[in-house]
């Protein structure tokens, strides 16, 4: 037996999905963000190091603008569910990069090969 929706929950559950309207503007925004680092790197205007910058700036936007316009995340009602899950799930994922990377640093510093001595250095003892 099917569940009747009133008009507000259909209207509601709709917005927390998004519009075609956000849909194209998030990816009208994608497009630009990529046009713009296609340009930056093959325009080779920019000093190595500021194109990085630009490039790197130009991502953490473009992951910005697909996490609200496609994931649907953000601080109104019907998306605080699925953005606390993505933070605990990125807090999680930072833990377990950063405790590797640790431990593979602490393990390449405490289990470095010894010195090699040349052959017939301690055999004279």
């Amino acid at each position: 037996m099917s569940h009747p929706h009133t008009a507000d929950e259909h209207h509601t559950h709709n917005a927390a999905h998004g519009s075609l309207r956000s849909h194209l503007i998030g990816y009208a925004l994608s497009l630009v963000l990529t046009f713009l680092s296609f340009g930056a790197v093959m325009g080779r205007v920019l000093t190595p190091r500021a194109g990085l910058a630009l490039i790197v700036a130009l991502c953490v936007t473009q992951l910005l603008v697909q996490l609200v316009f496609f994931l649907h995340l953000g601080p109104r009602k019907g998306q605080r569910g699925n953005t606390a899950i993505f933070a605990c799930t990125v807090f999680l994922i930072a833990i377990v990069v950063s405790g590797s990377l640790w431990v593979m640093h602490n393990a390449n510093l405490n289990m470095m090969p010894m010195q090699s001595m040349p052959a017939g250095a301690g055999a004279g003892r």
